[in-house]
């Protein structure tokens, strides 16, 4: 009874290893087109055999609205999702959310979502106002008051979506080993480029060349 208690201990364990070394660590490293990393991009990786893992948790974030900006200019979060807009500036201002890119200019008039948020008053709460966002995919945030205001959605489906920090880097955990497509999507393309193929190992890492050149914020 004893050797068989053991074996049945080993044999799970060996079934845990076995699931470890199926999930690997992805690290890509993406390059702008003049060759300096391409911070602010959000990169997916799919794989390509099996069922389609199910989608991350919902969270709770918040962009607000000050000094004519949206902070953070680029928000990633999982469907269903909910969204705070919080206006801390005096003065009046919209928040326009459309479909980001080419997609948005045949957008039809129910898509994407409008909401209004008064200014600071004094001794006041700013005002707020929320959106659950239900479908993956880019929106571009505006205000129709002030045309310079733009901020970014990025709402996906995946659990293997990650944004690149200031050195362009982004690392991925527990990808599943084998085939798999790389995306890549940034606030200042029209278009997504076409997908990469990726083999995904143990410990994977590559340097991805884009054809993005971000454009130059307003300080």
């Amino acid at each position: 009874m004893k050797a068989r208690v053991l074996s049945g201990v080993a044999a799970a364990a060996l079934a845990l290893l076995a699931g470890a070394a199926q999930a690997a660590t992805v690290q890509i490293t993406l390059l702008a087109r003049d060759g300096q990393p391409l911070a602010d991009a959000v990169v997916l990786v799919e794989p390509v055999n099996g069922t389609k893992p199910p989608a991350p948790a919902p969270v709770q974030a918040t962009i607000t609205q000050q000094k004519m900006r949206f902070d953070p200019a680029l928000t990633l979060v999982p469907v269903g999702s909910r969204v705070r807009f919080t206006n801390l500036d005096d003065w009046e201002h919209h928040v326009r959310g459309l479909p980001a890119g080419l997609a948005g200019l045949s957008a039809g008039p129910g898509a994407g979502f409008e909401l209004r948020l008064g200014g600071k008053a004094d001794g006041q709460p700013p005002e707020s106002a929320e959106v659950t966002l239900g479908q993956a995919g880019p929106l571009q945030l505006g205000c129709h008051i002030h045309g310079s205001m733009r901020g970014f959605l990025f709402v996906t489906d995946s659990p293997w979506a990650v944004r690149t920090d200031a050195a362009g880097v982004a690392t991925l955990q527990g990808v599943p080993e084998g085939a798999a497509r790389l995306r890549v999507w940034h606030t200042d393309q029209l278009v997504e480029a076409a997908p990469t193929a990726l083999n995904v190992t143990p410990l994977t890492a590559l340097s991805v060349p884009t054809q993005v050149q971000p454009r130059r914020r307003r300080p």
